[in-house]
């Protein structure tokens, strides 16, 4: 168990700052981002010409060094060893939070693990942004990303998330959105549904409907910029047992890939939806 306490400002040894950076209004960067940004040593940029240009913005001169999915195995050392000579190192990515989506979580475990300061500043999220507008519950929210683009993996990615009663947000490029909208409305079925294009920018847009009615609005449009999908999660009432058809055995495996959890842990959920012994699902299971 780690525990990292809070130091106050300025510190006297390496510390790396994680800096959230507007997903469109430079209006959105915060006081605190600027300062961190002027004072770092260094800044660890996903694409050093897209933070160049922020920087050049706000009139902010600092060395880059690139630090990206296709590089951010060789560039450890390198960070860790600027850490350990107490630079002050400031990750950005291209736009919003760093580390949602992006490699920036690889970095971030690399330094906990070397018991380096992790300073987290708040800041723009497009995920959140969009989840307040879409105008679907709040309370609970599952945040899953990008859909996996392999079949297999993206079929998988979809039986777990049918099952989800939370909101879910996604993230997917313009150029797949209509056929994303195809396979959830295959896979989950019709249910509400938000997207979020271009936030913060001139031309936001949210469009909102039934996944059914989207879907077929998005078949022959071209878009641009990323979007965020905010979909409905499943919702089920009291006399709704969607195990009814299903074996004992079946709804353990089925639960064990949706929540992807062990056989033992399954057969626990199962007898506790199921209101039976635990035993009679364990001997189901292995006898079935």
């Amino acid at each position: 168990m780690k525990i990292q306490k809070s130091f106050s400002e300025p510190y006297d040894n390496g510390v790396l700052y994680i800096v959230p950076t507007p997903i469109g209004n430079l209006e959105d960067i915060t006081i605190r981002a600027l300062r961190i940004l002027k004072e770092a040593d260094l800044i660890l940029a996903e694409d050093t010409r897209n933070t160049g240009k922020l920087l050049h913005h706000f009139e902010i001169k600092k060395p880059f060094l690139s630090y990206h999915e296709h590089n951010k195995l060789e560039r450890r050392e390198a960070i860790l060893a600027k850490l350990a000579d107490g630079e002050k190192l400031a990750l950005v990515s291209d736009a919003g939070m760093p580390g949602i989506s992006d490699p920036g979580y690889d970095i971030v475990n690399s330094v906990i693990e070397e018991d380096v300061p992790v300073i987290v500043l708040p800041g723009a999220s497009a995920a959140l942004c969009a989840l307040v507008g879409s105008g679907l519950p709040t309370e609970q929210f599952y945040f899953y990303g990008f859909l996996p683009r392999k079949k297999k993996d993206r079929d998988d990615a979809l039986e777990r998330l049918k099952k989800q009663d939370s909101t879910i947000i996604l993230y997917e490029s313009p150029y797949r959105l209509s056929d994303t909208l195809s396979d959830l409305l295959e896979s989950l079925g019709d249910r509400q549904i938000s997207i979020a294009r271009e936030l913060t920018k001139k031309f936001e847009e949210f469009t909102r409907g039934a996944l059914s009615d989207v879907a077929k609005w998005a078949e022959d449009r071209t878009f641009k910029g990323e979007c965020c999908i905010v979909l409905e999660g499943q919702a089920w009432t009291e006399e709704e047992n969607w195990w009814d058809p299903l074996t004992l055995k079946e709804h353990v495996e089925r639960i064990a890939a949706i929540e992807d959890i062990s056989s033992k842990e399954a057969i626990k959920v199962v007898a506790k939806e199921r209101k039976i012994p635990k035993r009679e699902v364990y001997q189901a299971y292995h006898t079935d």
